[in-house]
């Protein structure tokens, strides 16, 4: 499965996951939607949720300030899906449901579409990577044995009927 990013540059290069990605050769960088390839894009602002029956050979993530990640940055050609609830482990925003960043996010989607290896490698790259999988480990496998993306919601809902209580 090729990774590719949609980079933007307006965050702080010393903290950002994709450039380091790109350093090692585990994601393609494009500064342009043009030179984007079409894919499966990560989207907060999707309205389907990405799951096991979105088969795919390429993941698109738009790399990002949170600050400037609004609807209209997400104009890429491609299947737009929502990651679903995730807690982040970055030092930025740990413990933050939602707030995953690039590659938080490549590994959510890759452990979904049943690549937990991949996802692993990926997150290898960093000394906090380890413990995404770890916060993560028992929604990412409960979304990798949904059939869709409706049954991904309806475990999502869990998860936040949960956080409410």
């Amino acid at each position: 499965m090729d990774l590719h990013v949609r980079y933007e540059g307006d965050d702080d290069p010393e903290k950002c996951t994709a450039r380091k990605l790109a350093r090692f050769d585990v994601v393609d960088l494009h500064h342009t939607a043009r030179e984007t390839p079409y894919g499966v894009v990560l989207n907060p602002h999707a309205e389907q949720a990405l799951s096991p029956a979105d088969d795919t050979s390429v993941l698109v993530a738009l790399d990002c300030s949170w600050e400037t990640a609004g609807k209209a940055m997400f104009e890429l050609d491609g299947e737009h899906r929502a990651l679903p609830f995730l807690v982040a482990a970055n030092p930025v925003n740990y413990g933050q449901p939602f707030q995953l960043n690039t590659a938080e996010a490549f590994a959510g989607a890759l452990a979904i579409l049943g690549h937990r290896e991949r996802a692993e490698a990926v997150l290898s790259k960093f000394t906090w990577g380890h413990t995404f999988l770890e916060l993560n480990e028992e929604p990412l496998r409960r979304y990798a044995d949904c059939e869709d993306s409706s049954e991904v919601v309806a475990v999502q809902q869990e998860y936040l009927d949960a956080g409410e209580g």
